[in-house]
């Protein structure tokens, strides 16, 4: 009887033990089964070995053991393009570095075309960079940036869209010139203003000359207003330091007329002095 009781605990105990190890490889194939694919993904599936398709976003039901997936993300991706040595048609060398967007649009092609389609549009947008910067002048790389990315762009586009990938943009982010050509530059860039301040300065001079020949033209049909200007400058040098300014031109026949001046109007008051004691006799 005891021994009757034993063996129903044990019986009990394995059966408890199948059903929890039951329950835990349901729960672990539920989990493999039921795939969440958010908004911006696509689940690529291949069932023994061959392309269902793909699938998301939403609940996707992938049968264990059976079926593999690949998960593909459809946002945009960023990649850094190292510096590169570029030499360019004139034959300077520069380094230059970019950076690359893209975005998938084709998961399918984008898994059965290429293993790898990041690292590939890495590598393409190195050699495209050199291939393009090594073509044109150093001029026209830094003054013509914004074409040279669209150019990168459209090619990398081109090479990329068998893979069912969309590049999306492309910015040149530096360009590193030799030292000795940037202390040239330099010096270009100075002479250059320098050359640029002269002709100003020469454009003044030349436009002051033209108003005091001018002016000069004026005093000379007009004496009296070049005195009064001489007059008014010795005035405002006096008002500015609190000087007493001694003219020299009035000295001679200046002073003779001025005095003359004077005496004929003593004379005139003398005569009215006369005439009003007359009258008054």
């Amino acid at each position: 009887m005891v021994v009757a009781v034993k063996g129903g605990v044990g019986e009990l105990i394995f059966y408890t033990i199948a059903v929890l190890f039951g329950i835990l490889v349901l729960i672990a194939i539920l989990a493999y089964s039921i795939r969440i694919v958010r908004e911006y993904e696509r689940l690529v599936i291949f069932r023994l070995g061959r392309l269902i398709g793909a699938k998301g976003p939403g609940l996707v039901f992938v049968i264990p053991i059976i079926d593999r997936v690949q998960v593909v993300d459809l946002r945009i991706h960023v990649v850094d393009v190292p510096k590169q040595r570029v030499i360019t048609r004139d034959n300077v060398e520069v380094s230059v570095d970019a950076v690359v967007y893209y975005r998938v649009f084709d998961p399918i092609k984008a898994v059965m075309t290429i293993r790898n389609y990041h690292y590939g549009v890495a590598m393409l947008a190195q050699t495209t960079l050199r291939d393009v910067l090594g073509q044109v002048d150093l001029d026209e790389l830094l003054s013509k940036r914004e074409e040279l990315n669209k150019r990168i762009q459209r090619i990398l586009d081109e090479l990329t869209d068998p893979w069912g990938i969309k590049v999306t943009a492309v910015t040149i982010k530096e360009v590193v010139l030799p030292e000795g050509l940037v202390r040239a530059m330099a010096k270009q860039a100075e002479a250059e203003r320098w050359r640029r301040a002269k002709i100003i300065e020469a454009e003044g001079e030349r436009q002051a000359a033209k108003i005091m020949a001018e002016a000069a033209r004026i005093y000379e049909e007009h004496p009296t207003a070049l005195r009064l200007r001489e007059l008014h400058t010795l005035a405002e040098i006096a008002k500015e330091r609190t000087l007493i300014v001694f003219y020299p031109s009035i000295v001679g026949g200046e002073i003779s007329g001025l005095a003359a001046a004077i005496a004929s109007a003593l004379k005139l008051g003398e005569k009215l002095r006369e005439t009003s004691g007359g009258a008054q006799h």
